[in-house]
C-alpha cells in the first residue's frame, strides 16, 4: 500500500479509525507490561490518537511516527500546544512536552532512532498494512527496537471475505507466525465490538473482535 493512500485520507478528512477517547484495551492492559513510568514509548502510525496523551499522562516519553504532517499538527493544535518544529533527516519533527511526533515513513527509521524505546504501543500500524507489508513491518520497523522491549499490540479480527481493508483482519495464528521466535507472544484479551462499529455492520461484516497481545523482544534475528 502506497504512503499516498494514507496521506490522501488525512487530507480529505477520512479518518474513521480515530477514536474519541483512549482505547479501552490500552487502559486495561498497559499496566501488565510493567514498564518504567519515564520510559520512551514508540507509537507507530500514530495519527492524532488520544492514546498518546494517555501514555504521556502515565509519565512516559511518547515517540510517535505518522505519514501525514496534518495528523501531527492536529494532535498538538487540538491540545492548545505549539510544538517546536524542525527537520530530522527524512522526517519533519514536532515536539512539545513529553510528546515527540515525526512526520514521515516509518520504514525510514534507523536503529539509532529507536534504540532508547523500551516500550511500544501498536493499535493502528499492523492492521493498517496488507499481508505483504506486515512481515516487512515486523522485521524492519519493530526489528529496530532494543532487546527486552515490551509491546502492547491491539488487532482486529473479522471474516476477511466480508470486507476489504484497511483496517485488515489479523488473527492470532498470524500474530504467532509474524513475531515468533524473535518475540514472546502472550494473548491478553478479546472483545466483541461489532455492536458499536456501524461502519463494519453496514459493510456486511458479521463478526468483529478486537484482541490484545503482550509482546517481549527476545532476539534481533
Amino acid at each position: 500500500m502506497e504512503p499516498t493512500f494514507w496521506q490522501h485520507r488525512w487530507a480529505e478528512g477520512r479518518t474513521g479509525w480515530h477514536q474519541p477517547e483512549a482505547n479501552r484495551l490500552l487502559v486495561r492492559h498497559w499496566p501488565v507490561l510493567s514498564v518504567a513510568p519515564d520510559c520512551r514509548v514508540f507509537v507507530p502510525l500514530c495519527g492524532k490518537s488520544l492514546d498518546m496523551a494517555w501514555l504521556a499522562d502515565q509519565g512516559h516519553q511518547v515517540f510517535g511516527v505518522e505519514l501525514a504532517p496534518e495528523a501531527c499538527e492536529a494532535f498538538f493544535a487540538e491540545r492548545g500546544l505549539t510544538p517546536t518544529v524542525d527537520n530530522n533527516g527524512a522526517f519533519r519533527r514536532y515536539r512539545a512536552g513529553a510528546i515527540e511526533l515525526w512526520a514521515g515513513d516509518a520504514f525510514d527509521l534507523t536503529d539509532a532512532d529507536l534504540s532508547d524505546c523500551t516500550a511500544c504501543y501498536d493499535r493502528a500500524a499492523l492492521i493498517a498494512l496488507p499481508p505483504d507489508l506486515r512481515r516487512r513491518y515486523v522485521n524492519h520497523v519493530l526489528g529496530l527496537l532494543p532487546l527486552g522491549c515490551r509491546t502492547l499490540l491491539i488487532t482486529l479480527e473479522y471474516p476477511s471475505a466480508e470486507k476489504q481493508g484497511p483496517p485488515f483482519s489479523v488473527d492470532e495464528a498470524e500474530i504467532h507466525r509474524l513475531f515468533e521466535p524473535q518475540w514472546r507472544v502472550s494473548f491478553q484479551d478479546r472483545r466483541d465490538i461489532l455492536a458499536r462499529e456501524s461502519g463494519f455492520r453496514e459493510a456486511g461484516v458479521t463478526r468483529l473482535h478486537t484482541a490484545a497481545y503482550r509482546l517481549r523482544k527476545l532476539s534481533s534475528s
